[in-house]
Order: structure tokens, then sequence, then C-alpha cells
């Protein structure tokens, strides 16, 4: 993997454990239910995850930026794809997401380096 991976897969599991080691039900329940959400259903997982990148953009969270290119790159998400969903991304959101989208096409470089094309 890429040090960007593997730094924020890294920081992401290790306090992902420290924060669920809270026993909070309220934050327990969150996080199942952004599990589920993401699961399969009416609209596919692929989809799904793509949405999921487009809101994270719009939102401005480079966090949720990069966990939900994993997603799309797990999914086989294609760059022409992606292409659009940068685009609706940018256009909902506007000029701020600009410095977003720099970073999260970086971010997909370094995926794309480092596991199967798509």
């Amino acid at each position: 993997m890429g040090k960007k991976l593997d730094e924020f897969n890294t920081y992401r599991e290790k306090m992902n454990e420290k924060i669920l080691a809270l026993d909070n039900k309220v934050i327990k329940r969150i996080y199942n239910i952004d599990t589920n959400a993401y699961m399969e259903g009416a609209l596919p997982v692929k989809t799904k995850e793509m949405m999921g990148l487009v809101a994270s953009m719009v939102l401005r969270c480079d966090d949720c930026v990069r966990y939900h290119l994993i997603k799309c790159h797990e999914q086989k998400v294609n760059r022409e794809e992606l292409s659009e969903v940068f685009a609706i991304a940018t256009l909902v959101g506007g000029s701020i997401v600009i410095p977003h989208l720099r970073r999260a096409v970086e971010f997909w470089d370094e995926l794309s380096e480092n596991g199967p094309e798509v």
C-alpha cells in the first residue's frame, strides 16, 4: 500500500477501536447505521459509495472523502465514473470543493498505483 493509504487506515482503525471502547450506546448505534446504510439494497453498494463520496466532498470532510474513495476503488469505480462523481460534487458544492478535489485525485492516484487499475 501507499504511504497515505497506510497512514489513513492505521489511524482510522486505531481511533475507531478507542471510540468503540468507550462503550457508548449512541455512538455504537451511529456506527451501525452507517454500516447498514451502505449495504446492498434497492441501490447497489457501488452507487451508494459514489453518493457518499459526493456528499463527503460537498461537506468537505477529507477523512470521509478518503474512506469513500477506498470503497469506490473496492467497488471497481472506473476513472470515467469517478470523473462524473467529482463533477457533480464540484457543481453542488461550488468552487470551495476544489481543494478537496485536488486531494481526492491525489489519493485516488495512490490507490490506483497500489491496486488493480480501474
